[in-house]
């Protein structure tokens, strides 16, 4: 792909139009905790969703993320240095330094930057003004203060060069543990990059087990926790520690006062003179920290507690997993987002544009698996989910209704009718309800529930003589004909189908289907969209094709469809598209996030994760909000929306409103919002004596943007300037005014 980004940065050097995008912000499950650092007011965590402070005084939570400016969302490691900044330590070897008081990140990049395979962050420690970086190539040494690294170790003895660090103590001496070992800074030695600076300890010298994951100083002998148990430090040789242990994976050991606290096999324990056990949990806990003596624990399946109430899972509001297959927004605004298929299916969620509202099984026994992976918003608002092997669900209001094999007449897959996957939905002009079934056993591809509760089910004439699996993609076009994909080897690619308004009658059906052999880039289609022209977009592995004149397929001597490939999108891997409020389509991709205008003749932007907030150059699905322009793209490390200027057109004028008001002109890109428009207005601005100064035409959209300057391209002056919208016809108008100054 190296090929296509190349074409794709270079297209864009000579394009001088971008879509007006502001309010970033991203969303992501923060219950998979990778580590805590505990401070007296409360507890700052790692996740794999980026980072949260939970304030033990007043329960509430901070959140922290890439639009907080973190350069990586995936944490692995936190901690807190002497000067109250918090450091974050990150999958892909980024570490981000956040400044509470003034709320700022700066990032070092030279772990990131580094030729090494592997690169996570393991740990974080303090030792004075020195940060100890444990990561999976060795230990890095920064200097806190100008954040400069000034020592890095590989090698330690005879373990293998450039190998995993996963703690490390500093104690006078420096104690590293790795899975291969421990190795322990010999008294006296200065040059730590030195091999021979280190000695070695093994199970040979008495450790239960090579993979260390801790040590820790308690009463003034060295304890190393492994994933069989403890080990006691003699100064030369090591001992069994605490039996009740052995062969138990411990996953961390801190020293409390005068307490050993011991996590092993999710059960935590307290040793002082004897083991006390504190608590259990049903969930994987991977980290201890305290708090004002309160005891803390990091779990990677439900966020944070404290020992007090290990019932009790503190973290904050979100989705509530980092999968986003499929996801939609209704008619109120609020984004949809199917989970998964099979076991890593975990129901479905809401986000009302505040707060997250997520349903499973657990807290929604209504629904009869979690396995939803595909979401359908009706024109009703009713909407529809897609089980991978329980039919679907619908949700309308508060009503939920399940749809399986029985009463609805659809068969599941061959080998299991009663495992019925549904794939897609679609409502037609006269509200019956096509179904996609993703591998019909009975070789019905389509069924349709009529309004008035009546099942249909159809054979697809282009698929006769094949049980075909794997279709996706269902849509209905401006003439009430169907189209989805098939991905079958046997016969994959565009498939389309038209009952011409006759359930019952088969006779007038048509049908068809399209492969790479009458003009796709590729028969592996990811995407089919009807976009606002009543053309069909269709993702490809291979990019991007329009299918034009479809009414043809309908309509006597209408031609045939046309299909055409988008050249600005040629080559990349197209993963979903989504039409926004102006017909422009975004194109979700592995190398980030594609705008392009409304033919698909000129590439608009590229969003990636170095120019702007996305969360990962993955995008799995998209979803747009027609009236507040928002686009929501769904990625593994969580949703990313920002907002753009393509909102939807009002049906009339009411009032504009422009900002920001006062206007205040600089020699740079400064934009005035004038908002409020019907479909193609025409702006005029006019001086407050009725000279026009500028005349300009909307994008087609709800919102205008004036750059201050006149017809000639100069700055306007200092003063009042009018602004006057009208409709295509000049039948209506609207008025308003903003004041303009300079700086």
């Amino acid at each position: 792909m190296k090929i296509a980004s190349t074409f794709l940065a270079t297209l864009l050097l000579s394009i001088s139009i971008f879509a007006q995008i502001s309010n970033w912000a991203n969303y992501s499950d923060m219950k998979n905790v990778t580590s805590i650092a505990a401070t007296d007011n409360g507890t700052w965590a790692a996740t794999s969703g980026g980072g949260f402070f939970f304030n033990s005084t007043d329960s509430s939570f901070t959140k922290i993320n890439k639009v907080d400016g973190l350069n990586s969302n995936s944490l692995s490691a936190v901690t807190i240095d002497n000067f109250g900044k918090i450091w974050f330590g990150s999958d892909n070897g980024t570490i981000n330094i956040y400044d509470p008081a003034n709320k700022q990140v700066k990032t070092i990049l030279d772990i990131f930057n580094s030729n090494a395979t592997n690169k996570r962050i393991n740990s974080l420690g303090i030792a004075g003004d020195t940060i100890i970086v444990s990561h999976d190539f060795g230990v890095s040494l920064i200097n806190a203060k100008n954040l400069v690294f000034f020592d890095t170790f590989f090698k330690f003895g005879n373990l293998p060069s450039n190998i995993k660090v996963n703690s490390v103590l500093h104690s006078n001496l420096i104690y590293v543990c790795t899975q291969l070992g421990l190795g322990i800074q010999k008294a006296g030695t200065i040059n730590l990059s030195a091999p021979d600076s280190w000695s070695v300890y093994t199970t040979s010298e008495g450790l239960p087990s090579n993979n260390i994951s801790r040590v820790v100083k308690f009463n003034g002998n060295i304890i190393a926790a492994t994933d069989v148990g403890l080990s006691l430090f003699n100064g030369s040789t090591w001992s069994e520690f605490l039996p009740q242990f052995n062969n138990q994976d411990v996953k961390d050991i801190i020293v409390n006062g005068d307490s050993l606290i011991i996590l092993a096999n999710n059960v935590i324990s307290s040793y002082k003179t004897g083991v006390i056990t504190l608590a259990s949990s049903s969930a994987e806990l991977i980290n201890i920290g305290y708090s004002k003596n309160i005891g803390l624990l990091a779990s990677s399946s439900g966020g944070i507690f404290n020992l007090a109430n290990t019932n009790n899972l503190l973290y904050p509001n979100g989705p509530q997993a980092n999968q986003f297959p499929s996801m939609v927004v209704d008619g109120a605004g609020n984004l949809w987002s199917a989970s998964g298929r099979d076991v890593s299916g975990v129901g479905f969620y809401k986000f009302d544009g505040g707060s997250w509202t997520n349903y499973y099984t657990s807290n929604t026994p209504e629904l009869t698996n979690n396995a939803f992976h595909v979401v359908y918003s009706a024109p009703d608002n009713s909407i529809y989910f897609g089980s991978w092997g329980k039919g679907f669900t619908k949700y309308s209001g508060t009503t939920i209704t399940n749809y399986y094999t029985t009463g609805t007449g659809m068969v599941g897959i061959p080998a299991s009718p009663d495992f019925l996957v549904i794939s897609g939905f679609s409502v037609d002009s006269k509200n019956n309800l096509w179904v996609l079934n993703y591998w019909p056993g009975d070789g019905n591809s389509l069924s349709v529930l009529s309004p008035e509760g009546t099942w249909f089910h159809l054979k697809v004439p282009a698929e006769s003589g094949f049980i075909l699996e794997q279709h996706f993609n269902l849509v209905i076009d401006p003439n009430g004909t169907k189209w989805y994909s098939v991905l079958d080897s046997k016969k994959a690619g565009l498939y389309f189908f038209n009952e011409k308004g006759t359930l019952s009658n088969l006779n007038d059906d048509i049908s068809g289907y399209f492969n790479s052999s009458n003009g796709l880039n590729s028969n592996l289609i990811s995407s089919v969209v009807v976009d606002k022209r009543g053309e069909l977009w269709v993702g490809t592995s291979s990019g991007v094709n329009v299918v034009s004149n479809i009414s043809g397929l309908v309509t006597q001597n209408g031609g045939s469809p046309r299909i055409s490939s988008v050249f600005v999108l040629r080559q990349q891997t197209v993963n979903c598209i989504a039409v926004d409020a102006l017909n422009q389509k975004w194109i979700g991709t592995n190398e980030g996030l594609l705008y392009v205008n409304s033919d698909g003749t000129s590439l608009l932007n590229i969003l990636n994760t170095k120019n702007s907030a996305l969360l990962s150059n993955t995008i799995t699905s998209l979803a747009i909000d027609e009236n507040t322009g928002t686009v929501y793209a769904g990625t593994e490390e969580g949703i990313t929306a920002f907002k753009t200027s393509a909102e939807k057109p009002q049906n009339e004028f009411t009032s504009l409103f422009v900002y920001p008001n006062p206007f205040r002109l600089q020699n740079s890109s400064g934009q005035l919002a004038i908002k409020g428009l019907v479909k193609d207005s025409d702006i005029k601005i006019l001086s407050i004596s009725g000279n026009l100064i500028r005349e300009l035409s909307s994008p087609g959209g709800n919102v205008a943007y004036w750059d201050g300057r006149d017809e000639k391209g100069n700055l306007v002056g200092t003063g009042i300037y009018l602004i006057i919208a009208y409709d295509e016809d000049g039948n209506n108008a609207v008025a308003g005014k903003v004041a303009v100054f300079h700086d």
